[in-house]
């Protein structure tokens, strides 16, 4: 099948076209893709949907090339489906590729919407219905076979964005966590999601300004603590000169401290994490004293700024207790 011929194609990235734009990278290339919305294939079906419809009620889309009313519908549900913020998912078939299934199912026309629920079809529209109409069955679907409270999906919600978040999939990961700042603005889990997700897509000056926005309590929280950290530190390396003249420094001097600390920060910015720990731990084992114990708060800076799981975070925080300790 081309791209060309699916209606679908294209419209998953420009949904949040408002908020955050994609050219492309991994998992978002600007046509549908992600934990949401998907398409699948005869051998797929079950995985896609019959087993996913017992975590949430999975709607699947019967749709084919030839097909004017599937075209109209399709970026109508699909833009429904991304505002419910991950209580649905829209799985999509196209039907001359794969015919066994809505034959199966008695598919006779299309566009035909079916929503499953515990691994059975429960409910189901047909034709290019009304976007309100699609938001009324998804709304009723999910207050019957959803199986949590709103609280329960958003946390939900939260949990998946940021998995597509952490997969590289940062196009999905900014469209849950639009959907769900939609119906929590101050959800700080959320802000500092959408943060990421645009610096991601190479605005870091928007990220800064949505951060910048926050109050300070909002500042405080620790995913929001740790972007207004990120950027500190990014600030502070603009000042510190060239990095090969202090590696050159340290060269001449291995116990130039001040050399190596301002590598440290460099190091941070660019994104060798490890290494950057390494020098500060060395400047403490050392001297300790140095610059009223400089070497340590500013490794306090960099957890902050990494965050309490970071991987790098947990192995220098062992090293900081055992060289403070022994």
């Amino acid at each position: 099948m081309q791209d060309s011929d699916n209606p679908y194609g294209g419209t998953f990235g420009g949904q949040m076209s408002g908020t955050v734009n994609f050219d492309g990278g991994p998992g978002g290339n600007g046509a549908v893709s992600g934990a949401l919305i998907k398409d699948t294939t005869t051998t797929g079906f079950k995985t896609d949907v019959i087993d996913e419809s017992t975590n949430q009620p999975v709607l699947v889309d019967f749709w084919a090339p030839w097909c004017g009313p599937c075209k109209q519908l399709g970026p109508i549900i699909e833009r429904v489906v991304q505002s419910a913020g991950g209580a649905v998912k829209l799985v999509k078939m196209n039907i001359d590729d794969h015919p066994a299934i809505p034959g199966q199912m008695g598919i006779q026309s299309i566009p035909a919407v079916v929503a499953f629920a515990g691994g059975k079809p429960v409910d189901a529209f047909m034709g290019a219905v009304p976007e309100s109409q699609i938001r009324q069955f998804i709304d009723k679907l999910v207050k019957e076979h959803g199986g949590g409270s709103a609280e329960d999906d958003l946390k939900a919600a939260i949990e998946q964005a940021k998995a597509a978040l952490e997969a590289g999939d940062f196009n999905t990961a900014a469209q849950i966590f639009g959907a769900v700042l939609q119906q929590d603005p101050d959800n700080t889990a959320s802000l500092a999601g959408m943060a990421e997700c645009l610096i991601a897509a190479g605005q870091k000056d928007r990220a800064r300004a949505m951060i910048d926005g926050l109050s300070d309590e909002q500042k405080g929280v620790p995913e929001i603590a740790a972007l207004v950290a990120r950027f500190t530190l990014e600030d502070e390396v603009a000042s510190l000169g060239d990095a090969d003249a202090l590696e050159s420094r340290l060269a001449s001097d291995p116990n130039d401290h001040q050399a190596r600390f301002d590598m440290a920060k460099i190091l941070n910015v660019r994104g060798d994490r490890e290494k950057a720990a390494d020098y500060l731990l060395h400047i403490m084992k050392a001297d300790r004293q140095w610059q009223d114990d400089g070497a340590r708060k500013q490794l306090l800076t960099f957890f902050e700024a990494w965050g309490p799981t970071d991987p790098v975070t947990l192995s220098a925080r062992r090293r900081l207790s055992s060289m403070m300790f022994s």
